[in-house]
């Protein structure tokens, strides 16, 4: 059975507070995701003071000001990674955290044996490549992509020495409306550059990610919560924490349900063969040495004597005995 790789990203849902990010850690594990994601950034390297929120942003913060201004409030600093590392270990779920920069690369690289690579940073040749000297695999998110972009990051990777790698489609958008999904394009990607494939979602609720699943996905990122309700950019567009619990067990249930691709009887099918399939019988009583004809045979459960696959083979032979109306034919 394929198991998927469940990413539950609290990103910056923490608000800057070490304690929720601790609290985010627990019900990531508590809901039964693989890995937990946070975002890692020195705000100077990430973003310029003249940089706007996305409409996104501003609708969901409810207020005007610039990227850095609210970046600043939701930042971790490098020791609380230290600590939310460890703290991973003790809780026993895998940490992650996407770099936003290259200081970060560095700051990252012991704690870390893959790489999430955002969106954003698709189009960034010297992030790409120091992500990819580090020899780690790499997961790569490519919301606001064309195709050849994904081509020329995918290069830069595979050129300066990375792992394995997985694409993420992706919408990028908080929320992503389901018409701009096209979860079709995982199979695209698949077959365009020979890699495993996964998404990352952004959609309000589970259902787009369990299609996803079925779909063929491997990995799935998806943000989570403690409170939609909470101040902050990404929380509206995030799961709570019941929901994720849900998502990460209606995956679970479907790679138990896309199982093997042979088509043959389950073996608890076997058990009601016998009950739902049909035999040739007896459509009236019938006298030794008569014909077997339309007439007198007919097919009716149990499944338990002559498939009437075998009819043809049946009709015109002689009964060697009597048989009685409902009674299993023999020949």
């Amino acid at each position: 059975m394929r198991k998927t790789l469940i990413i539950a990203e609290a990103g910056v849902n923490h608000n800057g507070s070490l304690e929720i990010a601790k609290e985010l850690v627990r019900v990531a594990k508590e809901c039964g995701a693989d890995i937990v994601k946070f975002q890692t950034a020195k705000l100077d390297s990430l973003v310029s003071k003249h940089a706007e929120m996305a409409d996104y942003q501003k609708k969901n913060i409810g207020k005007e000001e610039s990227q850095k201004e609210m970046l600043s409030k939701l930042l971790l600093s490098y020791d609380d990674f230290i600590e939310l590392a460890d703290y991973c270990k003790e809780v026993g779920i895998k940490f992650l955290s996407t770099p936003f920069d290259i200081d970060s690369i560095h700051f990252l690289a012991p704690m870390l044996d893959i790489w999430k690579v955002p969106s954003g940073e698709v189009t960034n040749y010297p992030y790409l490549v120091e992500i990819a000297k580090t020899g780690k695999k790499v997961i790569i998110s490519t919301g606001m992509c064309e195709m050849n972009e994904i081509e020329e990051a995918l290069n830069v990777l595979r050129n300066n020495g990375s792992g394995d790698i997985t694409v993420l489609h992706c919408t990028t958008e908080y929320p992503a409306p389901f018409d701009e999904v096209n979860l079709n394009v995982m199979d695209t990607l698949k077959k365009k550059f020979g890699c495993t494939v996964g998404y990352s979602d952004h959609t309000k609720g589970i259902e787009v990610s369990l299609a996803a699943v079925a779909l063929g996905a491997e990995v799935i990122e998806k943000h989570f919560t403690l409170d939609r309700n909470m101040e902050g950019p990404d929380h509206k567009a995030s799961l709570e924490p019941n929901e994720l619990k849900a998502m990460v067990d209606g995956i679970r249930n479907i790679e138990k349900a896309l199982g093997a691709s042979v088509k043959k009887p389950s073996e608890i099918e076997m058990k009601n063969r016998l009950v739902a399939r049909k035999s040739i019988v007896a459509l009236k009583n019938i006298k030794t040495g008569e014909l077997f004809t339309e007439d007198n045979l007919t097919t009716k459960r149990p499944g338990s004597g002559i498939s009437p696959m075998k009819w043809n083979e049946v009709i015109g032979k002689t009964a060697k005995r009597d048989f009685m109306e409902d009674e299993l034919i023999e020949i």
